[in-house]
C-alpha cells in the first residue's frame, strides 16, 4: 500500500493531519532550564524529576549500560540518540521498571526508584509507549485507552483525560470501537501514545514514535508532542530521525555502545560537527 493510502481512507484523518501540518511548528523551544508551566507563565530553575546515576544494567552475561548518567528537568523535552544496540531502550525500560540495574541508582523527584516494581512506578507519574507501539489488537480502541488507566480510579478525573486525548488525537475518538488491530500505522501510534497519556504521567518515555511513519505523520506526531509538552508533560524521547528530535528538545545526550559519549543542548547538538555527520548525514542544521 502506498504511504499516503495509509491515511487517505478517511477524510477526517487526513483533513486532521494536514491541519496540523499546515501549522508553522512551533519549534520555538521553551528555554532549556525551565518550561515550568504556572498560571500560563514560564519558571525558571525547574526542579529536577529524573537523575541516573552510574546505571549499570546487564543481560546475563552482557553488559548493557557501562555507568550512564543523565539528568532531566519538570518540564523538559530530553532526547536520546544513537545508533541500533547503543542502550537507548535499556535506558527506558531501566526507568519504566521493567529491567533491574546491576549497579547504579535511578531517582524520581528524589526517591529512589530503581527496585520499585513497574505498576508502582506508573502510579508515580512514570509512563512508556514503547517501541513497536505493542497495542493490543484484539480490542477496541477505547478498551486499550482503558488499560492505559488501570492505576486511577477516580472516573471523573479519567474521563477528563479521555476528552484530552481526543482533542490531542481525534481520529482515536472517531474510531473508538474500532479493533486497534486494523488501524493505521500511524493512528496505532497515536493510540500507543494515548494510552500512555490515559496514566497522567508526570514523565512520558517515548521509544521511536516515528518508526515506519511516512513524513506527513512524523511531522503531526511531533506537533503533538509539542502540544503535550507545553501541558507540563516532561518528555524523555528516544528517536532515530535525529534531526527532528533534536529540533523538538531542549537537550540530548548521544549514546554508544551502553555509554553517553555527549551531552548538550539541542541547539548546540545539532550544530555539532560530529553529530552532523553521525546522524544528519553530514547536512548543516538549516537543510
Amino acid at each position: 500500500m502506498p504511504v499516503g493510502a495509509e491515511i487517505a481512507d478517511d477524510c477526517s484523518t487526513t483533513d486532521t493531519i494536514i491541519s496540523i501540518i499546515n501549522q508553522p511548528f512551533p519549534y520555538a523551544r521553551l528555554p532549556a532550564t525551565m518550561t515550568i508551566f504556572q498560571n500560563g507563565l514560564i519558571l525558571e530553575n525547574a526542579p529536577m524529576l529524573l537523575e541516573i546515576e552510574n546505571l549499570h544494567v546487564r543481560y546475563g552475561n552482557v553488559e548493557a549500560l557501562h555507568g550512564i548518567n543523565l539528568s532531566v528537568r519538570q518540564g523538559e523535552i530530553v532526547t536520546l540518540l544513537g545508533a541500533n544496540g547503543a542502550g537507548k531502550t535499556t535506558t527506558l525500560s531501566a526507568i519504566s521498571g521493567l529491567v533491574r540495574p546491576a549497579e547504579g541508582e535511578i531517582r524520581f523527584e528524589g526517591r529512589s526508584i530503581h527496585q520499585t516494581p513497574a505498576h508502582r512506578l506508573v502510579e508515580m507519574g512514570i509512563a512508556q509507549a514503547p517501541e513497536g507501539r505493542r497495542i493490543f489488537s484484539t480490542l477496541t480502541v477505547r478498551e486499550n485507552l482503558n488499560l492505559g488507566a488501570f492505576t486511577r480510579h477516580d472516573p471523573t478525573q479519567k474521563a477528563k483525560t479521555l476528552r484530552w486525548i481526543h482533542e490531542l488525537f481525534p481520529v482515536l475518538e472517531q474510531r473508538h470501537g474500532q479493533l486497534a488491530g486494523t488501524l493505521s500505522g500511524g493512528e496505532q501510534q497515536m493510540l500507543a501514545i494515548g494510552r500512555a497519556l490515559m496514566a497522567h504521567p508526570r514523565i512520558l518515555l517515548l521509544d521511536e514514535p516515528s518508526l515506519g511513519l511516512a513524513p506527513l505523520l512524523v511531522k503531526a506526531i511531533f506537533q503533538t508532542l509539542w502540544e503535550i509538552n507545553t501541558t507540563g508533560v516532561t518528555i524523555v524521547l528516544v528517536e532515530q530521525n535525529a534531526r527532528a528530535a533534536l529540533k523538538l528538545a531542549h537537550r540530548g545526550y548521544v549514546m554508544e555502545v551502553g555509554r553517553i559519549v555527549l551531552d548538550d543542548q539541542a541547539d548546540a547538538l545539532l550544530a555539532n560537527p560530529q553529530v552532523r555527520e553521525a546522524y544528519l548525514g553530514g547536512q548543516a542544521t538549516g537543510e
